[in-house]
């Protein structure tokens, strides 16, 4: 079995390789699987873990593109005005 799974994590793209949006809907998919309940303890474990890193490899590009606008636009990210 342990060679399986191995497999199954080599079909997985390392997260440097993916865009936002990929890595999002990779997550979506593993919550929807992780809500079904019809995945073992060490299935549903592994799903845990790669969501984790999904998580956290989404806020890092989420942070990368805030500090971007920054930049472009010389100042800090704020609330809009309101217009009322």
């Amino acid at each position: 079995m342990p060679a399986s799974k191995t497999a199954k994590q080599k079909e997985k793209p390392p997260l440097e390789e993916l865009s936002y949006e990929h890595a999002l809907s990779e997550l979506e998919t593993i919550v929807t699987a992780l809500e079904t309940g019809k995945s073992t303890l060490e299935e549903s474990t592994s799903l845990f873990e790669r969501g984790q890193l999904l998580v956290q490899y989404c806020a890092r590009l989420l942070d990368q593109a805030e500090l971007k606008v920054q930049q472009l636009s010389g100042e800090s990210l704020s609330d809009l005005p309101s217009s009322t």
